[in-house]
């Protein structure tokens, strides 16, 4: 019987993603969730850890690393405290509501030299997982185009940010990783329909460092539900559904067809679908799994701040080009 010492986590937030992360938590391998922070205390009863009001009292108990699930707007408040304490910490996406807010965490953990993430749960979708190997192994050749929808009906749980940072950093953080390549202008519409003060709908064209193509479309007006990813390239097209986690190729064909009416416009000629057999774990249990790994020091791949920092600053620029109705050129990553 091993007697290998569980790390000690903490949860902070019980909102809807927080009960989530606790469900998790509560079953990872080599991990002991100690107690949960909120300030309304469990309303189910169903939680096995204790739930205390304050992140101090949670820093008393002795922990390892916490997860940040708390409201968008708390995420640097808390999260510098858990730095000046030496904790590790994986937060929520976004990484906090403004750039500035994001530099001062970066700077924070990395000067503490304390292992930190942010909760960028799509790039362990497996549908993407599999979709990034395939593009990296040149399936697709050339990318040409990234096309993403991502719209359903409003969460009721988000009040403090509207559907660019709640939703669309997802697309942002999702499309630079599985193609590898970084923004360089954005520009952008948002709608507001729903009395609120944060925009519920934005329609953004980006273009990559590489020279791509993008479009994003985002809302939460849509009693459609709705998660897809395309890539267009010069072998075909690959489309990702990440609420199945399924993934299609659609090849470009060799062989010409003879309807005359067709041939003049169609372009490329249709080719083989193949919907790829992917096996298909929850991605928020790899999420934590990849995140307890780093924080044992082993290698793994995480959402780093500094990546969690750039999509703050690509959706700065969407919700700036909406305002001021312009095309925004992004700074090089840093």
């Amino acid at each position: 019987m091993s007697t290998e010492r569980k790390l000690r986590a903490g949860l902070i937030g019980l909102g809807a993603m927080g009960r989530n992360h606790a469900r998790v938590l509560s079953n990872l391998a080599g991990v002991e969730l100690v107690a949960v922070v909120d300030p309304m205390g469990d309303s189910t009863g169903t939680l096995r850890a204790p739930v205390v009001p304050t992140v101090a009292e949670l820093i008393a108990l002795g922990i390892d690393y916490a997860v940040i699930a708390c409201p968008t707007a708390l995420h640097e408040e808390v999260g510098l405290e858990l730095a000046a304490n030496g904790i590790c910490a994986l937060i929520e996406k976004p990484l906090a509501p403004s750039i500035d807010g994001a530099r001062r965490l970066v700077d924070a953990f990395e000067k503490a030299g304390l292992v930190a993430g942010v909760g960028h749960i799509e790039r362990y979708n497996p549908a993407l997982q599999n979709l990034r190997s395939r593009l990296e192994a040149g399936d697709l050749g050339e990318v040409f185009q990234v096309v993403t929808r991502r719209q359903g009906p409003f969460p009721h749980r988000i009040a403090d940010v509207g559907v660019v940072m709640d939703l669309a950093t997802h697309d942002i953080d999702l499309t630079s990783w599985v193609t590898g390549q970084s923004y360089v202008s954005v520009s952008a519409h948002t709608v507001f329909r729903s009395g609120r003060p944060h925009e519920d709908m934005v329609a953004a064209v980006g273009q990559l460092a590489d020279g791509s193509m993008v479009n994003h479309l985002v809302n939460w007006l849509s009693p459609l539900k709705e998660r897809s990813t395309v890539i267009t390239g010069e072998k075909g097209c690959f489309v990702a559904d990440t609420l199945t986690a399924d993934l299609t190729f659609y090849a470009n064909g060799a062989i010409t067809t003879e309807w005359e009416a067709l041939r003049s416009f169609r372009g490329v000629a249709e080719g083989d679908m193949i919907r790829f057999a992917i096996p298909k774990r929850e991605p928020l249990l790899v999420e934590h799994e990849r995140f307890r790994d780093a924080v044992e020091g082993k290698p793994s791949d995480i959402v780093t701040l500094r990546q969690g920092l750039r999509t703050v600053e690509v959706a700065s620029a969407v919700l700036q080009s909406a305002k001021t109705k312009s095309t925004v050129v992004l700074p090089e990553n840093m």
